[in-house]
C-alpha cells in the first residue's frame, strides 16, 4: 500500500466525509461492474451499499496486505455472491469444471470438426454494430452460468486483469481460462447462428 493510500485510509477511519466521498466515487464504477456481473444489475446498487457498510466496519482491521481496491472489490464480490445465493440463482463452479476438451465439436487435436461459417465478408466488428445482433448476444449472455457471465463481463467488457478476476471470483487461473473459453464459445455460437439464419 502506498503512503498516500495509507493516509487516505487513516482519514477514512476517523470519519473524513470528503475522503469517503472521494473513494466511493473513485471505485463506484468498478464496484458496480463486479456486483452486476455476479448478482445482476437489478440489485447491484444494494450489493454495493451493503459491501461498503461492511468495508467501513472492517476498515480498522485492514492490514494493507493488498491494495484498498483489491480489498474492497473482494468485499463487493462476497456480498454479491451472498445475495445471489439468497436469490437462489447460484451455479457452483464444480458444475462447469468438467472436461471441456471432450466437446464433440472438436477432434482429438482440438481442431474444429466442422469449422464456423464464413461471415459473408463482414468483420465481427461490423456484425456487432447491428442492433439485432447486439440484442441477441445480450439475451444469450443472460443465459450463461453466473460465473461464466461474471468472468466475461469483468474481462472483456470492463478490462479487469486475470489476477483481479481470480481474486474476486475465488478461482484458479486455469478455472478462469475455462470460464472465459466457454463463455466466449457461447457468444461465438450465437454470432455464427445469427449469421447463418438471421435469427437469434
Amino acid at each position: 500500500m502506498s503512503q498516500s493510500e495509507k493516509e487516505l485510509l487513516s482519514r477514512l477511519i476517523v470519519g473524513d466525509e470528503i475522503v469517503f466521498e472521494q473513494l466511493f466515487t473513485q471505485y463506484y464504477s468498478l464496484m458496480f461492474s463486479v456486483a452486476q456481473s455476479i448478482a445482476g444489475q437489478a440489485i447491484a446498487d444494494e450489493v454495493i451499499q451493503e459491501a461498503w457498510i461492511s468495508a467501513m466496519k472492517a476498515l480498522p482491521k485492514f492490514e494493507g496486505r493488498s491494495s484498498f481496491k483489491s480489498w474492497i472489490m473482494r468485499i463487493v464480490a462476497n456480498e454479491a455472491k451472498t445475495r445471489r445465493r439468497k436469490e437462489s440463482r447460484t451455479v457452483s463452479l464444480e458444475s462447469i469444471q468438467d472436461n471441456w476438451a471432450s466437446d464433440p465439436r472438436f477432434n482429438e487435436k482440438s481442431h474444429w470438426v466442422e469449422p464456423s461459417s464464413n461471415w459473408n465478408g463482414d468483420t465481427p466488428e461490423e456484425l456487432l454494430e447491428a442492433q439485432e445482433l447486439k440484442d441477441c448476444i445480450a439475451k444469450n449472455m443472460q443465459r450463461l452460468p453466473d460465473n461464466q457471465k461474471a468472468a466475461l463481463k469483468m474481462r472483456d467488457a470492463n478490462g479487469f486483469s486475470m489476477d483481479e478476476i481470480c481474486n474476486i471470483l475465488e478461482v484458479t487461473p486455469s478455472n478462469l481460462r475455462v470460464l472465459l473459453h466457454r463463455g466466449r464459445d457461447q457468444v461465438l455460437q450465437v454470432i455464427d447462428h445469427f449469421q447463418k439464419t438471421g435469427e437469434c
